[in-house]
């Protein structure tokens, strides 16, 4: 090859970690908090609110961190570091429901500006789309076929309730590949958040991290992501050229 494509080094890197000879994208694998909707604020508003009604210290900060996680996984950390024990599956469902009704009582949050036109890439170049979420939030979830319709369907959602290990386990991606019945080397996993981005990169598959919140691309990247963009806007405005760099650089130009 002469001339240098976009995001070839990158491309290449990844290809080489992974000891992969080519790449052919047949699904996305995309998260839903942070990545479709701009409903991170408002969960780690929830997880907060909710804590310290029960007199346990956090910040809204460090929920950011632990996104991708189930819940009892979130609330299990929380408690160890702070009360020196784990949870019982009755507190987690308890505590939970408590969680989900602040949330739920918040202004809707909104569509994550750009998506549409990163999910109409992929569409456009034969790829299925496969929800991969932590979350079993029903008010998100059952927003997808109003909000991006004909790309999601209810047989290709991953949730919370769906795995035994959330993330950074690489399981929630590997069960959207085995639901469209493709290898890692086969997919594109698009994450905001560094567990999400360590779970998809931990899976094998090539992914994309955007940094839609307060944590930086560099956070993203040192949790494996291939490629990193600073907002969903940049992804969009670049992922053609992304995809396109991809095929091109298997098939050896």
């Amino acid at each position: 090859m002469t001339d240098v494509l976009p995001f070839q080094a990158e491309i290449e890197r990844f290809m080489a970690r992974h000891h992969y000879e080519r790449l052919e994208p047949r699904a996305a694998l995309i998260d839903m908090d942070g990545t479709l909707y701009d409903s991170m604020p408002g969960h780690a508003r929830a997880w907060h609110q909710m804590m310290g009604e029960i007199g346990v210290a956090t910040t809204r900060e460090e929920f950011f961190f632990y996104e991708g996680r189930t819940a009892a996984s979130t609330i299990d950390i929380v408690f160890n570091r702070e009360l020196g024990r784990g949870t019982t599956p009755d507190e987690v469902e308890r505590l939970y429901g408590r969680k989900k009704e602040i949330f739920n009582a918040m202004p809707t949050a909104p569509v994550m500006p750009g998506v549409a036109e990163v999910l109409r890439a992929f569409t456009d170049t034969g790829m299925q789309c496969v929800l991969v979420t932590g979350s079993g939030q029903a008010t998100l979830i059952d927003r997808l076929s109003s909000d991006f319709p004909g790309v999601f369907s209810r047989e290709l959602m991953v949730t919370s309730k769906d795995v035994e290990h959330g993330k950074p386990h690489p399981e929630p991606f590997i069960r959207g590949m085995q639901k469209v019945g493709v290898k890692p080397s086969q997919c594109i996993v698009l994450e905001n958040a560094p567990l999400g981005v360590k779970a998809g990169n931990r899976a094998g598959a090539f992914t994309i991290g955007v940094a839609t919140g307060p944590i930086p691309p560099e956070e993203l990247a040192k949790a494996g992501a291939a490629v990193t963009f600073d907002s969903m806007t940049s992804c969009a405005e670049a992922i053609h050229s992304l995809l396109l760099s991809i095929c091109l650089i298997s098939a050896g130009r």
